[in-house]
């Protein structure tokens, strides 16, 4: 799963970062019941703070495209 982030953009980084993962799932990139990566693993992969995808994630399981399960990571549905 790839994700790139502008500091170009007008959306906020943690914006950017829901709406790149939530098209990978409507557009079939990331399966249902794929484990995406760690809050920690996206933070470092991408160069900014765990608080930034934490919320990215939190936003995206509100909406209805991932899953948490403790322990065990967050999954796209």
């Amino acid at each position: 799963m790839k994700t790139v982030i502008s500091n170009q953009s007008e959306l906020p980084i943690y914006a950017q970062i829901r709406e790149q993962i939530k098209a990978q799932i409507l557009n079939g990139q990331a399966a249902e019941g794929e484990v995406l990566p760690s809050i920690c693993q996206l933070a470092r992969e991408i160069g900014v703070s765990v608080i930034t995808t934490t919320r990215a994630y939190n936003d995206l399981e509100a909406e209805g495209f991932i899953a948490a399960v403790q322990g065990k990571g967050e999954f796209s549905f």
